[in-house]
């Protein structure tokens, strides 16, 4: 079933896609190609509307293999996503209601192509940089477009982070490989994640990384229970200190007990 899409040029040349306020894509037109970033649950035709903003060949870039940033892959021939997502993306595709809705569409998932970190992506005039970042599934990355200094983080980094799923690496693992990342923060004015509606401070960056180092260090008496469709587990609510740009009031790391 078709849901409203929302498009709107956040910098020349960039798009933010907004389906249903459900999930975020991507849209970055170089000189001589153009990327999309992440292709949310396709309920609307995204290859259409990208032809109705570019006529530059288009590559597909998913930053990680959950569905609400890789159902959409079925209205393009390929994608690109961190092998370290396939038995994740795979178990999400072979699903039999997916699997239906796409015979009753006529559509298929396309196959996947491997891209990795360290990998670069020429648009030409524009380039987007990948950097791995596990923790909130196994093969996430993220992606860096240099020249205007956005960083790309899918869900891996935002203010709503969600890591009570399977699959999620323990926090311990995920704090170790952001601080492997941190540097982005002075590569980057602004982020554009997963769910987004406008443009982030990079400063949600540390913001972040500071919530989780302080459920690493046990500092989780206040933590709340967070009710979700698959169960209950917790909420670490996190703030920036007096220095920090990001002035967001509530934002949160879901997670589970044992999975610290």
């Amino acid at each position: 079933m078709d849901k409203a899409l929302y498009v709107r040029e956040v910098r020349p040349g960039i798009y933010l896609m907004d389906e249903a306020h459900e999930a975020t894509g991507y849209l970055v037109i170089g000189r001589d190609r153009a990327c999309v970033i992440d292709t949310m649950n396709g309920y609307t035709d995204l290859g259409r509307t990208v032809k109705g903003l570019t006529d530059k060949p288009v590559v597909v870039v998913n930053t990680h293999g959950h569905p609400d940033h890789i159902f959409g892959n079925v209205y393009f021939q390929e994608a690109y996503m961190n092998p370290g997502d396939g038995a994740l993306a795979r178990g999400f595709i072979e699903d039999p209601a997916f699997q239906a809705a796409c015979r009753e569409r006529g559509l298929a998932m396309p196959p996947f192509r491997d891209i990795l970190p360290g990998d670069v992506i020429d648009l030409g005039g524009r380039t987007l940089e990948v950097y791995g970042l596990p923790g909130h599934t196994p093969g996430g990355i993220l992606l860096l477009l240099r020249e205007d200094r956005i960083l790309f983080t899918g869900d891996s980094v935002n203010h709503h982070l969600w890591m009570q799923l399977d699959g999620c690496l323990p926090l311990h693992a995920f704090l170790e490989a952001l601080d492997r990342v941190m540097f982005l923060q002075e590569e980057a004015d602004i982020i554009l994640h997963g769910h987004a509606r406008d443009v982030d401070d990079i400063s949600l960056m540390r913001c972040m990384r500071e919530g989780i180092a302080e459920i690493c260090a046990g500092k989780t008496q206040d933590d709340a229970p967070y009710r979700w469709f698959d169960g209950v587990d917790l909420q670490h609510a996190y703030r920036c200190d007096p220095d920090g740009r990001y002035q967001q009031s509530e934002h949160v790391i879901c997670y589970r007990a044992d999975n610290v």
